[in-house]
């Protein structure tokens, strides 16, 4: 059997906004108060149309205010995103970045954002922005400050 080798890819800004808008699978890392990690697995979206974003690149995940993601990350805004592609063992990418958690209605139209990133247009807007206010919901906001390069797991090339 052929060994796998690992890769690492660098890109800019653009490459990883262009490589994670196909993936929605995520691992959110944020910080508890005694400062030891919490992680969740997340579907995340990234978009350069959030309100007031000023077509800066933002990673969003959906939430609820009460969710030891947002409660954290109001806290201490410091975030680490692991985009992953489907298929454990696949090509992924970790983002560090500062969070906003948006709330109540405020929280609204960036879902509604959130929304088209990951799966388009919904067929009755009306509707969703209502169930989107009926279930308290919040929106997480990261803009990327760092990331690694596009990797993938295996063996050193020294070892092929």
């Amino acid at each position: 059997m052929a060994r796998t080798i690992a890769t690492s890819t660098r890109t800019d800004l653009a490459g990883l906004v262009a490589f994670a808008r196909e993936r929605h699978d995520a691992v959110l890392t944020t910080f508890r108060r005694d400062g030891s990690l919490q992680s969740s697995p997340v579907t995340c979206g990234v978009t350069t149309a959030l309100p007031g974003a000023q077509g800066e690149a933002r990673f969003v995940v959906s939430t609820y205010p009460d969710r030891a993601k947002a409660v954290n990350l109001r806290r201490d805004p410091r975030a680490s995103l692991v985009v992953l592609s489907p298929g454990f063992g696949n090509e992924w990418v970790q983002v560090d970045g500062t969070a906003e958690v948006v709330d109540g209605e405020d929280a609204v139209e960036p879902l509604v954002e959130y929304f088209r990133c990951i799966s388009g247009e919904h067929p009755d807007w009306e509707e969703y922005r209502r169930a989107m206010r009926d279930q308290g919901k919040s929106l997480v906001s990261i803009t990327p400050t760092r990331w690694g390069p596009i990797a993938t797991g295996g063996f050193p090339a020294r070892l092929a």
